[in-house]
């Protein structure tokens, strides 16, 4: 039986194989930091961990550190997003979501984590699910994914007023204008 240190390795070699990674620098600014990796091949996120013990009281919004820095290439963007059991089973959300981290920024990451909770039942991990109250995020909890996307540069030129429906096709309405 392979351990988990040699299924990341064949992971990282059939990666290299299949997809052309884009090189991401990254520092490591505090100590206990574990990189964000895929977890399985085909993923377009990695887990980011918190790298303090933080606490988030109801209806409260807080940065979590992450203890990494990176070089995001010109042209591309870091999207920090939810993890999708997060959001399911506890009522922690990333706040800006998606959160954009540009190439010209240089500091460490942090991820906006509000606690939606409208009451406080006691106090909770990420591991208890479905609670209403205070939740404690401790060294090492996975609380968000990175995706790397590359983004085209916008070009504006302004038209005369009512020429932009005669540009492409012009679906008409919006806001729920097929029904619900």
């Amino acid at each position: 039986m392979l351990t988990i240190e040699e299924k990341r390795e064949i992971l990282e070699e059939l990666k290299k194989e299949l997809y052309s990674a884009k090189k991401v620098y990254v520092e490591v600014c505090r100590e206990g930091v574990v990189l964000p990796s895929y977890a399985n091949i085909g993923d377009a996120g990695m887990d980011i961990r918190a790298v303090e013990d933080v606490t988030i009281e109801p209806g409260e919004t807080k940065v979590i550190k992450t203890g990494l820095k990176m070089a995001i290439p010109d042209g591309y963007e870091i999207q920090v997003r939810p993890r999708s059991g997060l959001s399911l089973k506890t009522n922690l959300r990333v706040s800006n979501s998606p959160g954009t981290v540009d190439s010209g920024y240089k500091d460490e990451i942090g991820v906006i984590l509000t606690n939606i909770s409208n009451e406080n039942k006691g106090v909770y991990t990420l591991n208890d699910s479905f609670k209403q109250g205070t939740y404690e995020i401790k060294k090492g909890d996975r609380i968000a994914q990175i995706v790397l996307c590359k983004y085209e540069i916008i070009e504006f030129e302004q038209v005369s007023e009512g020429k932009v429906k005669e540009i492409g096709t012009n679906r008409g309405g919006g806001f729920g204008h097929t029904g619900i």
